[in-house]
């Protein structure tokens, strides 16, 4: 009993995940609750320790400016088109709008960063953190607490004035460089560790605070805190009227993943975080509790097939820069050394720990910070990364280099060496190995992408071996990895399901009208499901190393829109994508997996993947309605 209390208690004191807002300048990102307090923020990068930490527990400290009688809003949105947060609240005296967001602005070329290893663009991250406030009606009074606490909620700091008024001050963690700058129209004062401040509105009246951390240029007065609004509202509409996303009741679903996507991008490395949290509990108090701010290789090919389905080819390119920086280092003549993720900054010692003083979201402990899967042997790493080549050759982006070339070839060799072995498979389970079919399937696309960039390339030597070895891949997948009943299995010692098995189509594996692909998706839709959502696979029937339930995997559920759509269900298809869709948080934002028993999302957020996997499957149903659509429009 006392426990069921403590969960109900911990449940009620923070927001669900979906609730959250994700604001980002590409260099730096936040998440904000409901009720206006900023619970995540890593300075000075997105893998860095916290200064905002309540997301993990509701004493690392939290930014809230909002009315000081009012903690749950009338409603949120995104300005149209932006990463620009706007919170509308009704107050006993009035109403009130504050719009969130992370600065961008034109960017300062005063000198090179040792970090910034992309082209810099004319405009970029500020370095701050702008909060405005509108009275619309009435009276309203706007309240600013500002508690942070450095190094994981570690280490505190000492507020001090700057100049001779009450409208600035600063901080710096009393261990390590961190410092914050807190400025605005607001009087502020001290109140322990929190720095707090209050002024009262009438109607058409505003108030802003900044909080800073850069060398940038940051909103001075009222006047220059609107005109940073303004600027940033342009720079992300800006950025999103060059994609290519078609006219459709679904787009706002494609543009705010799209936002998402670039929002979750470190512009320094042209890298892609997986997401930008560390430890959002896959299972409610279960232990499954990953840090995701790096990037994964097995993201690669989905990352790049999605940036130039929308017509973002720049992020493309320089996302392939990271990828190829992260493999082979600032020498292209030196070994390749593939792993199966690195982080931001092309780092690949990603060793775990826990963070044992931090009570966890919702008590789900430990916080893990790190990643213990970063030297995982998984082989589908090889068949990513010859895919996202293939995507990235085929899609125009130059040649192929001689000492690239011969180093990628490595990757072929290696897939090739060792597809016969087992290993932890997609889902990096850390149980045995196993000789997991979509593991030796990957080793196939590794073999046939590079068979196919070798004869393009007029490497015909490496184009036959490479071939005969695809083909010899092919033909032990089809003699152990399919049961009785015509089914591909998850390994080759059980009859189970695993959803990474709709990779199968979506790779090319087999045609979509081959019975064994048809048969393997609509067994996956009918036995590895919770109330239509996709499993990864049955938890009782795979050693993850863990205990307990998962909730449905979104990734999962959008591969399986894609493959039904492919193998010609596509009314199955597409009401499975309209629940899907249905499920999306207020913001439009998903996490990695959802609860069918509540609906609630869990794991971290926002899930790049998932956003990724809905960028494929709800374009290629528009795709299919599209002839309908123009035949309508004549009708």
């Amino acid at each position: 009993m006392y426990l069921d209390c403590e969960r109900s208690r911990l449940m009620s004191t923070f927001p669900p995940i979906a609730d959250y807002g994700f604001l980002s300048n590409c260099e730096q990102n936040c998440l904000v609750a409901p009720d206006g307090s900023v619970e995540w923020l890593c300075l000075p990068r997105p893998d860095s320790p916290s200064v905002f930490g309540a997301l993990l527990d509701r004493a690392a400290g939290l930014f809230r400016f909002g009315p000081g009688n009012t903690h749950v809003p009338q409603h949120r949105r995104y300005v149209p088109g932006t990463m620009v947060l706007e919170t509308t609240w009704q107050t006993p005296t009035g109403w009130m709008v504050v719009q969130d967001f992370l600065a961008m602005g034109p960017v300062q070329h005063e000198g090179r960063r040792p970090d910034y290893h992309r082209a810099p663009a004319d405009f970029g991250a500020v370095g701050a953190l702008v909060r405005v406030a509108t009275c619309i009606s009435g009276r309203v009074e706007v309240a600013v607490n500002c508690a942070p606490l450095f190094d994981y909620g570690r280490t505190g700091g000492t507020w001090s004035y700057q100049g001779d008024g009450y409208d600035a001050m600063t901080i710096a963690a009393a261990e390590g460089d961190v410092h914050l700058d807190l400025a605005g129209t607001v009087p502020l004062g001290v109140l322990g560790a929190r720095c707090y401040g209050r002024t009262s509105l009438a109607e058409g009246q505003s108030a802003f605070v900044a909080l800073s951390w850069g060398g940038g240029h940051v909103p001075a007065s009222q006047e220059e805190a609107f005109s940073a609004l303004n600027c940033t509202v342009d720079f992300w509409r800006g950025w999103l009227s060059s994609a290519k996303i078609p006219d459709h009741p679904w787009k706002t679903y494609l543009d705010r993943s799209a936002l998402t996507l670039k929002g979750l991008s470190y512009a320094p490395t042209g890298a892609i975080m997986a997401a930008s949290t560390t430890s959002l509990p896959e299972t409610w108090g279960g232990a499954r509790n990953w840090d995701y701010r790096f990037t994964w290789i097995r993201d690669s090919a989905f990352m790049l097939r999605s940036l130039y389905r929308l017509g973002f080819d720049w992020e493309a390119i320089e996302y392939w820069g990271f990828v190829i920086d992260a493999v082979r280092g600032e020498d292209l003549h030196r070994k390749p050394e593939l792993q199966i993720m690195y982080g931001i900054g092309g780092e690949r010692d990603l060793t775990e720990h826990t963070l044992d003083h931090l009570s966890g979201y919702r008590g789900a402990r430990p916080v893990r910070v790190g990643n213990g899967a970063w030297n995982q042997q998984q082989h589908d790493v090889w068949g990513m990364i010859l895919d996202a080549l293939d995507v990235q050759f085929r899609y125009g982006a130059g040649q192929i280099v001689a000492p690239v070339w011969e180093g990628l070839a490595t990757f072929v060799e290696a897939a090739l060496q060792h597809w016969h072995e087992p290993d932890q498979g997609i889902w990096e389970v850390r149980g045995d190995p196993k000789h997991f079919t979509a593991s030796k399937m990957m080793c196939w696309v590794a073999a046939s992408r590079g068979a196919d960039l070798a004869e393009e390339r007029g490497d015909e030597e490496r184009a036959k071996r490479w071939r005969a070895g695809a083909d010899e891949i092919r033909a032990e997948i089809l003699d152990k990895g399919v049961s009785e009943r015509g089914v591909f299995r998850q390994h080759y010692e059980t009859d189970d399901l695993d959803a990474s098995l709709l990779l199968l189509p979506i790779m090319g594996f087999l045609p979509p009208d081959d019975k064994r692909i048809r048969a393997t998706v609509l067994a996956i839709a009918d036995e590895l499901t919770d109330d239509g959502l996709v499993l990864r696979y049955r938890v009782e029937g795979t050693d993850t190393g863990f205990a307990g339930k998962e909730g449905t995997f979104t990734i999962c559920s959008f591969w399986l829109v894609t493959t039904l759509a492919m193998i010609g269900e596509t009314e199955r298809a597409r009401a499975l994508c309209q629940k899907l869709l249905s499920f999306a948080g207020p913001l439009q934002l998903y996490a990695e997996e959802i609860d069918t028993s509540t609906g609630e999302h869990l794991g971290n957020f926002p899930q790049a993947f998932t956003h990724l996997a809905l960028i494929e499957a709800v374009s290629l149903l528009i795709e299919s309605d599209q002839p309908a659509n123009r035949a309508a429009s004549f009708g």
